[in-house]
C-alpha cells in the first residue's frame, strides 16, 4: 500500500473559504476512489492561504477486478435503442443476454471490469476534481481569459503536486503538468522546493516556513496573541473566527502586540472591536478590571528583522485612522442626544420604508410599543408598562445614527449607550440593546422584563405583520428573516414561561395596526407556523417533533409554553413500559374503530351498558375508565400535565387485559357495539391529552 499527496498550489485563496474548500476536496477524493473500486485508508486535507492538499493513506496499488449485470431495453425494442445501449457499455448484440420477465424479454449485459493500477486510476480522478470544483466566486486568468470556456479556480492556479509515494503521478489540468516541485514562504522562503513523498511533505514545507496544518496555525496564534498581550498584564477577548480567519491569512503566523490612544476608549467598546476585527483582523484586549485596554494583538506573515516594530507602527497608524473615523461618528450623535434627547432621531425613521405593505419604521415602532405595553399589562410579563412603551418607542432610533450608518452591527448597542446619556432609565437603556436577541441558536436570552417585552414585542409585530400581508416564507427563501422572528419569539418565551394565547395577540395586533387586512385567524395559521419553528427548536432539547404534532393536532392549543409541557410530559410517559404497551393498546383501539367506522359510516361514542359486559376483561377497563378519565379532565384543567399523563398510563394493564381476553368482533351485534363503544371511550380519554395517531411506534 501507499500514500498519495495532492498539492493544488496557487495564488491567495480567500480565508473564508478554505476549509470548505479542503473538505470538499477530500469528499470528491474519496468520491473519485469509490467509484473506481480503489481502497484506502485514512484520507486529511487541509489548505495554506496558497494551497489546498490532501493526503490519501494507504491506497492500494490496484482496483479490484469487477462484475456487474447491467440491464438494458426490451429485445423487441428499435435498433436505435439497442445501439445506444451497446454503445454505452462497450458491448456488442452477440454478448448481451436475452431474458424472460414479466414484462417480456428483456436485454441484460454481463460486463467486467479488469482491476487497474492507483496510479492511473488517480492520474484520471485529479484532472476532473480540479475541472469540476466548485467556489463560491472564481476567476479566469492568462491569454486563454477571453473565453468564457477558459479554466475556472478560486485565484490563478500555479501548480499541481501529485506523488504515489515518491513516484510523480502524470496528469495535467487548466494546462498545468503535475510534477513534485512547489513553494515556501512568498518572502522567508523563496526557493522552490522538491517534495520528496507524502511522508515529507509537512517538514519540507516546514523548512520553507510554510504550517501546512491549518489547525496548527489556529493553536500557535492562540498561544502568540496570549503571550503577547500577558507580557504587558492584558488578557486577549476570546475570538475563534478571528483565529480562524487570521490562520488562513497567514502561512508563518506571529502575533504581535500594539496600542493605540487611550482617547479612543471613549467610544463604545463594541464599536472598536467591530473595527479591530472587520477591517482590521485585530484581538481586542481587556485589562485585569475587564475593561476594554487601548491595545490590540495583530497577526504577521513573518518573522521580521526588527522584531515586529515596523509593522506594529504601521498598524497603529491604520487603526488610529479607523478609530478617529468611529470616533467622529460617535461625537456626533453624543452631541445630538445631548441636544434633544434620544428622541431627536425618530423624525428621521419616517423616511425609512420598512415594508411597503407594512409603513415605514416608524409605522413597526408605533405597534411594537403598543404591543409590549400590552404584553404587561395584560399580565403575561410582569414588569413597569410605562418603561416598556417607553422602550419599545426609543429602540430603533439608532438605526440613523451616525454611527450606526458607519457600523450597522452595534444597531441596538449604540442605542443603549446614547440612552444612558440621554439619562433613560437603566431598563430602557438595557432594552434598546437586547431588543434584537436572540438572533441565533446559542445567542443570550434577555430576562429582564421590559427587555423581555420589547424583544418579544418586536418579533411578534414582524410574525403577524408579514403572515397578515401574504409574504411568508417559502423553502429556502425567507427575505424578511420571518423564521428568525419565530424561533426568537419562542425562545424568549419558554425559559421565561410567558403565557400568551397567540390568538389573542394576533387580535390584538389587527386591532393596533393602521394598515387593512384581512383578519389574521382567517388568512394565515400562525400558531401552526410557530409550533413548527418549535419541532427544530426542541429538538436539540431531545423533544421529538411527533409528539409536538401529537398535542398539536389536538386544535385550540395556541399557549406555546402550555403546549410544551403537555409534550415533555407526554415523552416522559412513553418512555416507561407502560407508555409504550398503553400507545400499543390505544392505536390498536383506534385501528379497530377506525375499521368499523368506516364500514357504516358510523362513529362509536362511547356510550355503553354495563349489562351487557360478559368478561371481567370488560367490566375492569370499564371502572379504570370511570376512574381516569375525570382524573385526566381534572389534571388538564389544572395544567398538571404529569399527573394526567400518570392517570392515563395507569390503564395499561386494564387494556392489555382487554386485547387478551375479548374478542371485539363478537358475533351478538349489541355486544359487539357495546364493547367498540368501550374502545371509543379509551380513545377520547387518549385523545384528551394527544392524538396518538401522530405519534411514531
Amino acid at each position: 500500500m501507499s500514500d498519495f499527496l495532492l498539492e493544488l498550489a496557487s495564488e491567495e485563496i480567500p480565508a473564508r473559504m478554505q476549509a470548505v474548500a479542503a473538505d470538499q476536496l477530500r469528499t470528491r477524493f474519496i468520491d473519485g476512489l469509490k467509484a473506481a473500486g480503489l481502497a484506502h485508508g485514512e484520507v486529511i486535507a487541509d489548505a495554506t492561504p496558497r494551497r489546498l492538499w490532501l493526503i490519501a493513506h494507504d491506497v492500494v496499488a490496484a482496483s479490484a477486478a469487477a462484475s456487474e449485470e447491467r440491464k438494458g431495453p426490451s429485445a423487441s425494442a428499435p435498433e436505435a435503442a439497442i445501439a445506444g445501449f451497446l454503445r454505452g457499455i462497450g458491448q456488442t448484440r452477440d454478448q448481451l443476454e436475452e431474458r424472460e420477465t414479466p414484462k417480456g424479454v428483456v436485454l441484460f449485459a454481463h460486463i467486467r471490469r479488469e482491476g487497474r493500477g492507483a496510479a492511473a486510476i488517480i492520474a484520471e480522478l485529479v484532472p476532473q476534481i480540479v475541472r469540476d470544483f466548485a467556489w463560491p466566486k472564481s476567476m479566469r486568468w492568462g491569454a486563454a481569459s477571453s473565453s468564457t470556456a477558459s479554466p475556472r479556480w478560486v485565484r490563478p492556479l500555479t501548480g499541481i503536486v501529485a506523488l504515489l509515494d515518491d513516484e510523480i503521478v502524470a496528469c495535467e489540468a487548466h494546462g498545468l503538468a503535475s510534477g513534485r516541485m512547489t513553494r515556501g514562504h512568498r518572502i522567508m522562503g523563496a526557493d522552490d522546493i522538491r517534495i520528496e513523498s507524502p511522508a515529507t511533505y509537512a517538514a519540507q514545507l516546514r523548512a520553507g516556513f510554510v504550517i501546512a496544518s491549518s489547525g496548527e496555525r489556529q493553536a500557535l496564534i492562540i498561544e502568540q496573541a496570549a503571550a503577547a498581550a500577558g507580557a504587558a498584564g492584558l488578557t486577549i477577548i476570546p475570538d475563534a473566527g478571528l483565529v480562524a480567519e487570521n490562520a488562513g491569512l497567514t502561512e508563518w503566523p506571529v502575533a504581535l502586540l500594539g496600542h493605540f490612544a487611550p482617547d479612543f476608549l471613549a467610544v463604545p467598546r463594541e464599536v472598536i472591536q467591530l473595527t479591530m476585527r472587520t477591517n482590521q483582523k485585530y484581538f481586542a484586549c481587556t485589562d485585569a478590571s475587564g475593561a476594554l485596554a487601548p491595545a490590540f494583538v495583530c497577526v504577521a506573515n513573518l518573522v521580521a528583522s526588527d522584531g515586529g516594530v515596523a509593522i506594529v507602527k504601521g498598524n497603529e497608524r491604520v487603526l488610529s485612522a479607523r478609530l478617529s473615523d468611529a470616533k467622529f461618528f460617535w461625537d456626533q450623535d453624543v452631541a445630538a442626544v445631548k441636544a434633544g434627547g434620544l428622541e431627536a432621531f425618530l423624525p428621521k425613521l419616517d423616511s425609512i420604508v420598512f415594508h411597503e405593505k407594512l409603513g415605514t419604521v416608524a409605522d413597526k415602532v408605533e405597534r411594537v410599543a403598543k404591543l409590549a405595553e400590552w404584553l404587561v399589562t395584560s399580565g403575561a410579563i410582569a414588569g413597569d408598562a410605562g418603561l416598556a412603551r417607553r422602550a419599545a418607542e426609543l429602540c430603533k432610533a439608532d438605526l440613523v445614527s451616525a454611527t450606526v450608518g458607519e457600523f450597522p452591527e452595534v444597531q441596538g448597542i449604540a442605542g443603549a449607550y446614547l440612552a444612558r446619556i440621554a439619562g433613560e432609565d437603566p431598563a430602557v437603556a438595557d432594552a434598546i440593546r437586547d431588543h434584537y436577541k436572540p438572533v441565533g441558536q446559542g445567542d443570550d436570552v434577555p430576562t429582564a422584563p421590559v427587555s423581555v417585552a420589547v424583544a418579544l414585542a418586536d418579533k411578534l409585530d414582524t410574525l403577524f405583520g408579514f403572515f397578515a400581508s401574504g409574504e411568508l416564507p417559502t423553502g429556502s427563501r425567507d427575505p424578511f428573516a420571518i423564521r428568525r422572528s419565530a424561533l426568537g419569539a419562542i425562545s424568549l418565551l419558554m425559559p421565561n414561561g410567558i403565557r400568551l394565547a397567540m390568538q389573542t395577540v394576533g387580535r390584538f395586533w389587527h386591532q393596533v395596526t393602521p394598515i387593512s387586512f384581512p383578519p389574521i385567524s382567517d388568512k394565515v395559521n400562525v400558531v401552526g407556523f410557530l409550533a413548527e419553528r418549535m419541532k427544530l427548536q426542541q429538538r436539540d432539547a431531545g423533544v421529538r417533533h411527533d409528539l409536538i404534532d401529537a398535542v398539536f393536532a389536538l386544535g385550540g392549543e395556541d399557549d406555546l409554553v402550555r403546549l410544551l409541557a403537555r409534550v415533555r410530559a407526554l415523552q416522559s410517559v412513553l418512555a416507561t413500559a407502560d407508555g409504550t404497551n398503553l400507545l400499543a393498546g390505544v392505536k390498536r383501539a383506534a385501528n379497530i374503530l377506525r375499521i368499523e367506522e368506516a364500514k357504516d359510516n358510523t362513529v362509536f361514542t362511547g356510550a355503553t351498558d354495563p349489562a351487557l359486559f360478559s368478561e371481567p376483561a370488560e367490566t375492569a377497563l370499564a371502572v379504570a375508565l370511570d376512574t381516569a378519565v375525570p382524573a385526566i379532565a381534572a389534571a388538564v384543567a389544572a395544567e398538571d400535565f404529569t399527573a394526567a399523563m400518570a392517570s392515563l398510563a395507569a390503564l395499561r394493564p386494564p387494556v392489555d387485559a382487554f386485547f387478551d381476553a375479548v374478542i371485539v368482533n363478537a358475533d351478538n351485534a349489541a355486544v359487539r357495539v357495546n364493547r367498540l363503544n368501550l374502545l371509543a371511550r379509551l380513545r377520547a380519554a387518549a385523545k384528551s391529552v394527544a392524538d396518538f395517531s401522530k405519534i411514531e411506534g
